[in-house]
């Protein structure tokens, strides 16, 4: 790692010749949406080369986690992001972002891309008032059906906006779909699915899923404990991420398993794509990522909605999904392990509705989504005319 004095730190490559910035992060629902438009320009000839790509990220967020192994450079950016009310804490954000602004601009003088993508959080706005302010071509990137703040100011700028979303409020929208990491594109070629039950030795039995990102969700964490320790269906492997989070908590643990459960609990888990495409029901929050994996991979689930996300966009994700026949969906303020091992039984009960919300889920899926993505990046970032 080599640090840059005062206003930034950079990992990896530093040097992108006339390349692609994308910048966004703090949650992996912003990170890997723009690590697979990154692998994506590069597959696709967009640009030259990996060196020709540079991310940049929140040193608050997971992208120090996920981008240093893919080969990708990266600069993370200080600060943090602005509080709604106004609180003494907001006076140091504003700081930071002030400063962060000032890396950006260094950045996008330095690396001159011929075009700056963003995929939401803190991150992307001191970058992309950056590039705005230099006059480089703006792509928004908007993952949720409802858009963040961040994308919403930014849109004002951009020359388009890739949604994942039919409906959502951005101007000069054009629907991609969500961007999703190469692994789970791996997953819809023939065979995968077999082979991924075949690793998991889950035989016969009917596979459930439960995630509720890296930290876990504690309402999902707990009815699945308790799901399963009453459960009186047929023999069922239940392979339940719980997160880092509540991985030692005695409030996720007090229960155990019935003996017609194979219950697989873990704190994380490398392989989710296998995981996700091995399963017969999923269950999990709403976050785009996990919406858009699900569609491509064509797993039925059962969505619970953050409760107090940002203008409500999980819910908003979800009901496309639902309206589709896909999914259905629990508020969390109704879930509970009784209600949970219902919504189970009556789903793993009808093989044929089950198979049909797989169809309907797979309908909606874009597995070319980056690909859309990479090709509006040479549009407008005038590649095509290199």
């Amino acid at each position: 790692m080599t640090i840059v004095p005062v206003i930034g730190e950079t990992v990896g490559r530093g040097r992108i010749r006339r390349g692609v910035l994308i910048t966004g992060g703090g949650t992996a629902g912003h990170v890997m949406p723009g690590l697979a438009i990154a692998r994506a320009v590069v597959d696709r000839g967009v640009v030259e080369d990996i060196g020709s790509v540079h991310l940049v990220g929140s040193r608050r967020g997971v992208e120090s986690e996920l981008v240093p192994s893919t080969g990708f450079g990266l600069t993370l950016l200080p600060g943090r992001g602005l509080r709604r009310s106004f609180t003494p804490v907001n006076l140091v954000a504003i700081a930071g972002l002030f400063l962060a602004w000032l890396r950006s601009v260094y950045l996008v003088l330095r690396f001159a891309p011929r075009v700056v993508v963003t995929t939401g959080g803190y991150a992307c706005v001191p970058c992309g008032l950056a590039a705005v302010a230099l006059r480089v071509p703006l792509i928004v990137a908007e993952q949720n059906a409802v858009p963040g703040a961040a994308s919403r100011l930014l849109a004002r700028f951009a020359r388009v906006a890739a949604v994942s979303f039919s409906g959502t409020d951005l101007p000069r929208a054009v629907m991609t779909g969500n961007p999703v990491r190469p692994e789970i594109r791996d997953m819809t070629q023939e065979g995968a699915r077999e082979s991924a039950r075949k690793r998991m030795a889950v035989g016969d039995r009917d596979l459930v899923a439960v995630f509720g990102g890296s930290l876990g969700a504690r309402r999902i964490n707990q009815a699945v404990e308790r799901a399963v320790a009453d459960w009186d269906g047929p023999p069922l492997v239940v392979h339940h991420v719980v997160g880092r989070r509540d991985w030692a908590s005695e409030d996720t643990r007090q229960y155990g398993a019935t003996p017609s459960v194979d219950y697989r609990r873990v704190a994380y888990e490398d392989d989710m794509a296998s995981v996700l495409v091995a399963s017969d029901l999923t269950i999990c929050r709403a976050g785009a990522t996990s919406v858009a994996e699900l569609a491509v991979l064509g797993i039925p689930s059962v969505l619970v909605p953050l409760p107090g996300a940002p203008g409500d966009h999980q819910s908003a994700n979800a009901r496309q999904l639902v309206e589709a026949g896909g999914a259905v969906v629990v508020k969390d303020e109704n879930l509970n392990g009784d209600r949970l091992r219902a919504v189970i039984g009556a789903l793993l009960s009808d093989w044929d509705a089950l198979t049909e919300m797989a169809s309907r889920a797979r309908a909606l899926g874009r597995p070319d989504a980056a690909d859309r993505v990479a090709d509006l990046v040479a549009l407008h970032g005038g590649f095509n005319g290199s």
